[in-house]
Order: structure tokens, then sequence, then C-alpha cells
């Protein structure tokens, strides 16, 4: 299949956390980036905080879906022997320096105002990715573990040079953008795993010059670093949700800093991605993101929101820190009220459970579910009038418990780590309230808090599940019936 679906969400992978809001170079959290997937020079010092300089992943395969016999039958694409393909992808620094014209002589600066806009001098980024030679896996299908083989990777420095002109045409200064040299090795060696076959792909950053302090060692470094790996005539199997005959050879696969998944349209097993970032099976950019925010599990309408409440001076230094940042801003600002309402919510479930529980298709192509609630606001608690936390009461060990209730705390889900320092407390239950998906919560106080009293009056309570707490009012409710 093409890698061009695949790509979209490698890219996001390539980008996460390339800028954050509010996208401008002022911004104490941009001027420490490159979070994910960052590979540094192996000669870093102890001052420049360098980077591990290698990566690892172990992906399962299985022969092709097709016999021999009907291989024959078919095009010579499903003839061919099992091999793999693999693509490494990752951002070279790009350093943009802005230097004024004074006189025959340009000066580094900062910040260069031309005709009331800026241009700054910042960190950017330059895309590369790499197709290694096939690796033929016939050997490892019959029972032969195969030598590794490893191909070294050199991205030679650059220099580009644009001119900043006024609006009269004239020389004002230029743009210098320059990229380092980098060095890197990506390793493939293929073994057999019972029926399967087990990939080992690494990649390293093999730069042999000593990086002296952070901005040396970013320059140095292969930044969002990830694969993606192309099977032919063979297929990749989930290591997230292995069949029954491949669950101990996937838990036998050893990931460092790099984790496949399936990638591509659900169900295909030809692409694997090989990410920084923990994914699930057949990762998807959400329809209604209208672009990349570059922000950590992109909220998009909290983000575009953000952008929106921006002053325009805080615009015009987001536009002038990077052509990314300004893509944001541009986008944000024309964003037509329809499509922004686009990006409050949708229902998915992406293994398809509830809606074939409910009898439909795909959840993803169904519509949101909608909530009437009359001439009441959604927030309101009488657009539920048989929900009252009040007088509601759950049954926990035949005894009855409402508010004011008293019951003994052993806390069991770890839904909080805090929650093991109340184990064995008593509390007073505040009120028994429910979740959307059906599920029951009873808020408490602890009695021996002094703030207790506070806290009811605040309505900051703590909460647990039914089977997190004792009765402790079993003889009063005995004594009631």
């Amino acid at each position: 299949m093409s890698l061009d679906h695949v790509r979209t969400i490698a890219d996001a992978v390539l980008y996460e956390g390339y800028l954050l809001y509010p996208y401008r170079a002022t911004s104490s959290k941009n001027q420490s980036r490159w979070q994910f997937g960052v590979l540094g020079p192996p000669a870093a010092s102890a001052e420049s905080f360098g980077e591990a300089p290698r990566m690892s992943m172990q992906c399962l395969l299985e022969p092709g879906r097709w016999s021999s016999s009907e291989r024959s039958e078919r095009t010579d694409e499903t003839t061919a022997s099992p091999s793999v393909t693999a693509h490494l992808r990752f951002l070279q620094l790009q350093v943009r320096s802005v230097e004024e014209l004074r006189g025959d002589d340009y000066h580094p600066v900062d910040e260069l105002v031309v005709d009331g806009t800026s241009v700054l001098s910042w960190q950017e980024a330059f895309e590369c990715e790499i197709a290694l030679p096939p690796l033929e896996l016939d050997a490892a299908f019959n029972g032969a573990t195969q030598a590794w083989v490893r191909t070294p990777i050199a991205v030679p420095a650059d220099e580009q040079v644009e001119p900043i002109l006024d609006s009269a045409g004239k020389t004002m200064g230029r743009i210098v953008r320059r990229r380092s040299a980098l060095a890197g090795a990506v390793s493939i060696g293929a073994e057999p795993d019972d029926v399967y076959v087990r990939l080992t792909v690494a990649v390293e950053n093999t730069h042999p010059d000593e990086a002296r302090g952070k901005d040396d060692a970013i320059r140095l470094s292969l930044i969002g670093a990830h694969v993606l790996v192309e099977a032919e005539a063979a297929d990749f199997v989930s290591l997230l949700e292995p069949s029954p005959a491949a669950t101990a050879p996937a838990a036998r696969c050893h990931q460092e800093r790099c984790f496949p998944v399936l990638a591509g349209p659900p169900g295909s097993t030809d692409v694997v991605l090989g990410s920084p970032i923990i994914l699930y099976d057949y990762p998807e950019i959400a329809a209604e993101s209208t672009g990349a925010l570059f922000d950590s599990t992109e909220i998009d309408e909290i983000l575009t929101l953000r952008v929106m409440t921006m002053t325009d001076a805080e615009k015009a230094e987001a536009r002038a820190t990077d052509p990314r940042a300004a893509e944001i801003i541009d986008r944000c600002d024309a964003m037509p009220a329809e499509t922004l309402q686009q990006l409050h919510g949708a229902l998915r479930d992406p293994h398809g459970a509830l809606a074939s529980q409910a009898g439909l298709g795909d959840v993803r192509d169904a519509e949101p579910p909608t909530f009437e609630t009359g001439d009441v606001p959604w927030w309101d608690p009488a657009t539920d009038a048989s929900v009252r936390p009040e007088v509601d009461s759950v049954m926990i060990d035949g005894v009855r418990v409402a508010k004011g209730s008293r019951v003994r705390v052993h806390p069991s889900r770890r839904a909080d780590a805090q929650d093991l320092f109340f184990a064995d407390q008593e509390a007073q239950v505040t009120a028994v309230l429910s979740d959307v998906d059906g599920g029951t919560h009873v808020a408490l106080v602890l009695v021996d808090d002094p703030a207790a009293d506070l806290h009811e009056w605040y309505g900051r309570y703590l909460y647990f599940a039914p089977d997190e707490l004792e009765p402790l009012d079993q003889a009063r409710e005995e004594s009631r019936s």
C-alpha cells in the first residue's frame, strides 16, 4: 500500500512538541524543545544534557496470507519473497540567524523590524527521510537467524542565504539558515520465534564530535526520530492485541525508546510505525482537526480558543517566530464558526464494542449523541430530576449507604496514589452520585480531618467506588428494618 496515509500519522509524531502554545520564541516552554524521539550525539559532554544516542524496536511477522498456489495465480507483486523495507524519518536542526546590514557588513541580531514586520532569529527544523535497502526474510522464515545488516547514514551540512528587503526593494539584512552534518546508522536483523519471525530495527546517532552545551548537542541530534517498516509477502502481528498463538512470542519482543504499532487503514498488516510516543494500533488524525497544533495530546478546541484570545502583538510575534506558527495563527483567525463547532467533541470507540452492542456499524461514522434539556441549561441539576445525590443511596454488603452514613475506606483501585494515605480511615458520606456511563461514586469527607467542615462547605470531597468502602452503620440499618 502507499505510505502516504501512514506519513500523515508519522508527521504528527515527527512534530510533536515542535512548538508549543503560545507559539512565541519568548515563551519559556519554547526555549527547551524537541522532547520526543531525540537521538543525541554519543560524545556529548555531561553539561550538554544530551539524549541517549540509540533506540530500537522488535516486532513480529508471519508468512503472507496467500498460499504458494494462490500466489502463483495472482500478480507478480504477491509472488515476491518476504522482505521488509525500513524508512528512517527525523528532523535536522536548522539554525535561522537574522543579520542586519550596517554599511557593508552583516551583524547578527535577535530581531530585525522591516516595514513594521518583525523577523526573529530562531531554531527551525528540516525534514529528513531515508529509505533503507530491503531485507530479505526467506532465511528467517525457514528457521535460520539472519545476520544484522548495518547501513550508515550521512546527512550533509548546508547553508542557505535569503535577503531581507524593504518595500522599496532595498536590502536591510539577510536570513542565514545553517544545518550541521549528521551521522548515524540503522541496523536490521531477523530471527525465527516459533512460527513467526522477530524483526529488530535499531537506530543510533554515531556523530564523532563532542558536543559541549545544550545547543551543540541538539544541533548534532536526530530529532523526532521514528521508523516506518513496510512488509512484502509477509504480515505484521499486533503486539498490543496478539492472537493466542502469538502471545508468548509477542511478550519476548523488547522495546527501547521506540514502540511498534500497526499503521494504515484498519485491518491492514503490511506497515508498522515505530514511534517514540506510545500509540495504539491504527492511530488516526481526528477528522475534526483542521491542522497540526504541535501541543502534547492536542486538544484542538481549547488551543484554538486560546489562540483567538491572543493580542495582535502576540500574534505578530508568533508569526515572526516560525512559518508553521504563522500557519496556526492564520488558520485560527480565519476559522469559521461551523468549523470551530466541529471541534467541540465527538464520541468514538476505537474497538467498535459499543457500536456492535448497539447493532450499529463503525461508531466513527455515527453522529454524536445529543442531549435535549429543553429550556433548562445542561449544567443545571434540574435537567435530570431522577438524580438526587442528597438522598440517593447505594447498597454495600447488604447495607444502604447514603448521605450521613459512616464508612471505612479501603482504597483498591489505585486511581490516585494519594488514596493510600486514607486506608482504613473512617469517613462520612456526603453524596452518592452516578456518572453517564452508569458508574456509582461515593463522595465523602474524613471524620478525623480537622478541615472536614471546610471541605464540605466548599464541596471538595474524596470520591471512592462502593467496593472500596466498608459500611459502619449496619447495626443502625438492622434496627430500622
